[in-house]
């Protein structure tokens, strides 16, 4: 019984140990998405959270997050909670008419707004998600994003 009680604080203080680690390895925040330069509030807002390159940009279906929300204000802020920290990338598009997709010319164009986390310049195709990678920290992190319109 002397051994048993002896190692009780032992125990409580690896257990202790193993509670704060795992705190801090499940550290989770907000996301704070600010979109400037919407055109109007016409459609929604749909944007798309990654964690790895795997479905970037527009695989909503590999995004960590993925939702569609009404344009109720110029600008936009959208909150995405309970995001563990990590690295992300994101991206967004105006969905004027609707219908959840980024609709296009006959040339593969965006006739919709979009962007991307990090704002990175956009040229013939989309970013890599290296180029619109963030790093959130756990709490609270900001990502402006500059809707674009070609």
């Amino acid at each position: 019984m002397k051994g048993l009680r002896a190692l009780i604080p032992s125990l409580a203080l690896l257990g202790a140990m193993t509670l704060a680690h795992s705190a801090n390895a499940n550290l989770k925040g907000t996301l704070m998405i600010q979109i400037n330069g919407l055109r109007n509030q016409n459609g929604t807002l749909c944007y798309n959270v990654f964690s790895s390159s795997q479905g970037f940009p527009s695989a909503r279906e590999k995004a960590v997050q993925s939702a569609c929300v009404p344009i109720d204000q110029r600008p936009l802020t959208v909150s995405v909670a309970n995001l563990p920290a990590g690295s992300y990338a994101v991206s967004v598009y105006h969905d004027a008419n609707g219908d959840r997709k980024l609709n296009r010319n006959s040339v593969g164009a965006p006739i919709e707004g979009y962007g991307f986390s990090n704002n990175p310049i956009v040229r013939t195709s989309a970013p890599k998600y290296g180029e619109a990678v963030i790093f959130h920290a756990g709490r609270s992190t900001n990502v402006p994003i500059q809707m674009r319109y070609d």
